[in-house]
């Protein structure tokens, strides 16, 4: 659908379904049309009943081929054209290594995805699809059945002990809080299948959101070191500690019109003895 230029799509419905499966299903005629795969899927029922989110990816390049600001904006703006001549009015906003737009009209979002409500459509450069959460790529055959998904990690280790949560803030420069929330579960996609918003503030232009990912294995400077490799992109400061916790921050500069401006990782070390008389689950 888009010609090979060191570029990767990723495309995000929002659906009213009754579970996970059903809304999977829905996303069938889409994966069909544009070729991909069910890479991420989960209840956001938290933020609206009756939801969920499914990503989709579609690789469009070579590994290793990198790609500008235009190729990455050409690229969103040909995968709206290819859907339809309804698509091709959208904005689209970039910030690499990413550039991205919404469609948050229901009649044209239910016209590719049954019970569809919004939709995101993102290119990205330099780094790989996420893996999708223990999914199996036979989701793409709408013949086969969906594969358990493995286990969930737990909050606390097999001593009872909490385990370190990695933590996402993100920046961005928009005038509503939804226009800030995509993009910022954008990024949580590609690190986790279990992320959580946990705080908004409205600074103009910019809107951070904070989200929870949920317990990691490993030691705080490893978990972080990881999710920048798999964030990708030059700029990321080296990792301090700040306050027991440990963190690395990249930010765009100048502040773009529009679009992410930072992105900041943090573990916090969990306290000593937080958990210690709690089960392991």
């Amino acid at each position: 659908m888009v010609e090979k230029s060191g570029l990767e799509l990723l495309i995000t419905v929002v659906v009213g379904a009754d579970d996970d499966r059903s809304a999977r299903d829905a996303c069938r005629a889409l994966l069909r049309q544009v070729g991909g795969r069910i890479v991420e899927s989960g209840d956001c029922s938290d933020e609206e009943p009756g939801c969920w989110s499914v990503t989709v990816g579609v690789s469009t390049s070579e590994p290793g081929t990198q790609a500008g600001p235009a190729a990455l904006a050409r690229a969103v703006r040909t995968f709206l054209r290819d859907l339809g001549p309804r698509y091709g009015g959208h904005r689209v906003a970039c910030e690499p290594p990413t550039a991205w737009t919404v469609i948050d009209d229901p009649d044209l979002v239910e016209a590719l995805v049954r019970g569809g409500e919004r939709l995101l459509v993102e290119a990205w450069a330099g780094s790989e699809l996420p893996d999708g959460s223990g999914f199996d790529l036979r989701l793409d055959d709408p013949d086969e059945p969906a594969p358990a998904p493995e286990p969930v990690l737990s909050d606390v280790d097999e001593q009872g002990r909490p385990r370190p949560r990695l933590a996402l803030l993100v920046d961005v420069v928009t005038e509503r809080r939804a226009g800030a929330e995509w993009p910022a579960r954008a990024l949580a996609s590609r690190l986790s299948g279990r992320s959580t918003i946990t705080d908004w503030t409205e600074r103009p232009p910019v809107v951070r959101i904070v989200l929870d990912l949920g317990p990691s294995l490993g030691e705080p400077a490893e978990i972080v070191a990881n999710a920048v490799q798999v964030l990708g992109g030059n700029g990321w400061s080296r990792l301090r500690r700040d306050e027991g916790s440990v963190v690395s921050r990249w930010s765009a500069a100048p502040t773009p019109p529009s679009g992410i401006a930072a992105v900041e990782l943090s573990v916090a070390a969990p306290a000593p003895g937080t958990a210690e008389r709690q089960p392991a689950r």
